[in-house]
């Protein structure tokens, strides 16, 4: 048994003076003071305890890509920043878009230290438009099926998935951008593409696949959730679904509500991820849309790659950044100290939201339920070294006293168990 003493526990969307008794990997007691006889006593020193974060968007890489990032190593992250469950992507090599391909898959995920729920890829190769096995990968675990990286360019491909996976009620997370408008561009069309003279990508290749999939999910009936939105018209094409009564939710990237491409400089492929990094405008909407909860919850696109990937420009690196292990920090300076949320809103959308909206038994701190827990410092003010990371990848702005922030991990606990201590 383990006795967590003196917790600012966020408990029943408040946050509460608690003792917690945990006893088999479960929570067993939550009172004013339990006793803490014949237990481990861990101290919380009235820091927060709230449930592990949930993250249904990240790479873990493994297997083919192993010099990016490894599902021991991203695990290792994810529970460094607070998280306890993640939906990881099926753009692995080679795509597990058959059972058996998926079962290994499922097989590699055993190594992780937190818990993961696995994508499956909605169509063949996540680039073809010959549907996956769909009903076959549902009944070998997937948890959803996404093509993230890759659009849907075929309507009728994606309204076939819409209805298959609904049937299934399950849910189809859509990496939305046409590829004809995409144009092979590698950064936001605006004044900071004219001036660095780079390739630019339109917001039309996110809206315009965008606005069709709200029409094609409104006809199907299945949950609908798009990655990773970047624009202002993003926004409003959801809310005005939401208000429609369409099935559609959505996530947001820490680093869309950071930064804009005004904040690009130079030609620096930290600042390179797709959706690219949109105007201030678009970042203000995002914004917006969190507080007023068109936009349901964040996400990292955590997307780990080895340095010589992107050190070689715009033109010529990856797309992507890392984000699981500065999530939290950076969203409690952004909303909770700049007084546009209470941090019990924030754990909502980071825990409970996304875990309630895919229907996964966790972000919540339950009796009789998994400890799946995580203790924050919120008065601890730090910043990111390169060094720090957890993570294979460094490829993110946010390190350096510019990023200071609050709001420590200090310690991840998943079934009662320790994987994470500062």
């Amino acid at each position: 048994m383990k006795l967590i003493k003196n917790a600012k526990l966020y408990y029943d969307k408040q946050i509460l003076d608690r003792d917690v008794l945990i006893e088999n990997g479960k929570f067993k007691k939550i009172d004013t003071e339990i006793d803490a006889d014949g237990t481990e006593v861990i101290d919380a020193n009235h820091k927060l305890v709230a449930p592990g974060l949930v993250d249904v968007h990240v790479h873990f890489r493994e297997p083919g890509q192993v010099h990016k990032e490894t599902i021991k190593t991203g695990s290792s992250a994810a529970a460094h920043g607070g998280f306890t469950t993640v939906g990881t992507m099926p753009n692995v090599v080679p795509v597990p878009d058959d059972v058996e391909k998926f079962k290994h898959q499922m097989k590699l995920n055993q190594q992780s230290k937190i818990k993961i729920l696995q994508y499956a890829p909605i169509t063949l190769e996540e680039t073809s438009d010959e549907l996956s096995p769909i009903e076959d990968l549902h009944q070998a675990g997937a948890f959803a099926f996404s093509n993230d990286g890759h659009g849907i360019n075929n309507a009728k491909t994606m309204f076939d998935a819409m209805r298959r996976i609904a049937q299934l009620d399950s849910h189809l997370a859509a990496h939305v951008e046409d590829q004809n408008l995409f144009n092979k561009g590698v950064i936001n069309a605006g004044d900071t593409a004219t001036k660095l003279g780079l390739p630019a990508i339109e917001r039309v290749a996110e809206t315009s696949q965008l606005a069709r999939d709200l029409l094609l999910a409104k006809e199907s009936g299945v949950h609908y959730h798009v990655c990773h939105i970047s624009t202002a018209d993003s926004v409003n094409l959801i809310r005005i679904a939401k208000d429609a009564g369409i099935n559609v939710t959505c996530e947001v990237t820490p680093h869309h509500l950071l930064l804009s491409d005004a904040d690009i400089v130079s030609d620096d492929a930290n600042f390179k991820m797709n959706p690219p990094l949109r105007s201030e405008k678009d970042r203000e909407s995002l914004v917006a849309g969190v507080l007023d909860g068109t936009i349901d919850m964040i996400a990292t696109d955590h997307a780990p790659h080895a340095i010589s990937e992107k050190n070689q420009g715009f033109l010529n690196s990856a797309f992507g950044i890392t984000g699981i292990e500065t999530s939290f920090p950076l969203m409690y300076k952004l909303f909770v100290m700049s007084g546009m949320m209470s941090i019990e809103h924030l754990l909502d959308i980071m825990s409970t939201r996304p875990a309630e909206i895919f229907g996964i038994d966790a972000g919540k701190i339950h009796l009789g339920k998994s400890a799946d827990f995580t203790i924050i410092d919120l008065d601890d003010e730090y910043y990111f070294e390169k060094n720090d990371f957890l993570s294979k990848g460094v490829n993110t702005p946010f390190v350096g006293s510019k990023w200071t922030c609050f709001g420590k991990i200090k310690k991840t606990f998943v079934n009662g168990e320790e994987v994470y201590s500062d």
